[in-house]
């Protein structure tokens, strides 16, 4: 089989490696994750239900369900997943991360498999997914496009992939960068690179150009006010998530 060029990033996963031990500390390195999570919920059940024809009210609405939650970290999104009764792949290409995910799993009662590995070693081995997330990781590879083609031949066809990502604009880098790393301390100096952001409509290119078929976009908007998260139509300025179906 062809081999695929990695689109890992060394000095991205090291960013994170230094970072794992705190991803399930509401109060540590990861606060602007656990403050979005629920907003990223919402938005994930929600297209997930819709595209699969799932009731959020039943027990386990996505069980059947094999999904894949690329760039998993701590598993803040992967352990509800399974909660909800899908069928998770939690990858991630910073060894460190896996460690912590396994055992707050274990300790939940979850069973997860998680793995240190990338979405293009996963496409070459033939792995096949009704669901991709694909959250807050684009903007840290090497490559977006080879990266983006790699979920695509993950999926089954017929799946969904979520991706999300953050605007590049003079608004993205004044909050996410120099509010969320210099004025609020949320995060290391150095954890985002304002140039490797992505505009929604680039992003809508990217996942064309790689055989996806984009149907829907939101923005998540953070009020500093109330101090939360919420889902926007048409505020994409900063945040924002993507829903994209593999033809079949």
């Amino acid at each position: 089989m062809q081999a695929h060029p990695n689109t890992v990033d060394p000095s991205e996963i090291a960013k994170f490696e230094a970072m794992a031990a705190e991803w399930w500390d509401p109060h540590g390195k990861f606060k602007p994750l656990h403050m979005l999570n629920p907003c990223r919920l919402d938005y994930i059940t929600q297209q997930i239900a819709g595209e699969f024809d799932r009731d959020l009210t039943a027990p386990k609405p996505f069980e059947g369900l094999r999904l894949l939650d690329i760039g998993c970290g701590g598993g803040l999104l992967s352990e509800p997943m399974a909660r909800l009764g899908a069928e998770v792949v939690g990858a991630d290409a910073a060894e460190r991360n896996l460690p912590v995910a396994r055992i707050h799993a274990e300790q939940s009662g979850l069973q997860i498999d998680y793995r240190h590995t990338t979405a293009e070693a996963m496409a070459d081995a033939g792995e096949q997914f009704d669901v991709v997330l694909n959250m807050e990781v684009v903007e840290h590879v090497a490559d977006p496009l080879a990266y983006l083609t790699a979920t695509q031949r993950l999926l089954k066809p017929g799946g969904l992939e979520v991706c999300s990502t953050i605007n590049r604009n003079p608004k993205s880098y004044a909050m996410a960068i120099f509010g969320a790393e210099v004025v609020m301390r949320w995060l290391p100096r150095g954890t985002h690179e304002w140039s490797k952001f992505i505009t929604p409509d680039e992003l809508f290119d990217l996942l064309r150009q790689a055989g996806l078929d984009p149907v829907d976009r939101k923005g998540f908007v953070f009020n500093p006010i109330t101090w939360s998260w919420s889902i926007s139509d048409r505020d994409l300025s900063v945040n924002y998530v993507t829903a994209s179906v593999k033809p079949g």
